[in-house]
């Protein structure tokens, strides 16, 4: 028998709110052309990664990674302006009141539960009292490490006093699981607050 999971880690962006994913595409429509341009940029140009990266990890804040993102959209034929660049991306994301529900019974049912998030723009959180979504909160531009790095999962497992063996995260991005099960923690690809508190009852035991 494996070590018994008890906690809970949880994304924000794509998890507790709409699919961060649908919102850069909605994003690329509005430009007039290519609605995947955005998403395709930060997936392999090579200038726009370095930025969102930086970016995530504190090292730019939200006006330097507009500008510099603003500028190669420019680069590849997509006029956007630069400032206000990414609360127009997340205009259309709104939070998932049964994740928080489903959060908040984990909580009650004394389940550990820490938020691990990848930052990005100003404003992200604003809405969500994040003291009651989880008993900690690590954020990627705060603790200059972002995910899949599996230092960032350790942080939050320290933070809440258990061992990786222990956890589960929760993650919309297959690659923010691979990351966290290098650490040995289980994974969740969530895709709806139903399939989520299914997949943790049945797969470990988890019930709020």
């Amino acid at each position: 028998m494996g070590t018994t999971r008890t906690a809970v880690l949880v994304d924000f962006g794509g998890v507790i709110t709409s699919s961060v994913l649908r919102a850069f595409t909605d994003f690329g429509a509005s430009l007039g052309g290519d609605p995947r341009l955005p998403l395709e940029l930060l997936a392999r140009d090579e200038q726009s990664r370095a930025l969102l990266a930086d970016h995530e990890c504190g090292r730019i804040d939200t006006a330097a990674f507009e500008r510099g993102f603003a500028q190669r959209l420019r680069a590849h034929g997509a006029d956007a302006p630069a400032e206000g660049l990414t609360a127009r991306i997340q205009a259309g994301m709104s939070i998932d009141r049964d994740m928080l529900a489903l959060l908040g019974g984990l909580r009650a049912a004394g389940r550990p539960v820490a938020l691990v998030s990848n930052s990005f723009g100003d404003g992200t959180y604003d809405g969500v009292d994040l003291a009651a979504v989880a008993d900690t909160v690590v954020i990627s531009a705060e603790v200059g490490i972002r995910k899949p790095s599996r230092r960032i999962y350790a942080i939050a497992c320290e933070r809440l006093g258990i061992d990786p063996e222990e956890a589960v995260m929760i993650d919309d991005l297959r690659q923010n699981l691979d990351g966290a099960a290098r650490l040995g923690i289980g994974g969740v690809l969530h895709t709806s607050a139903a399939d989520t508190r299914r997949q943790l009852a049945d797969r470990f035991g988890i019930t709020a």
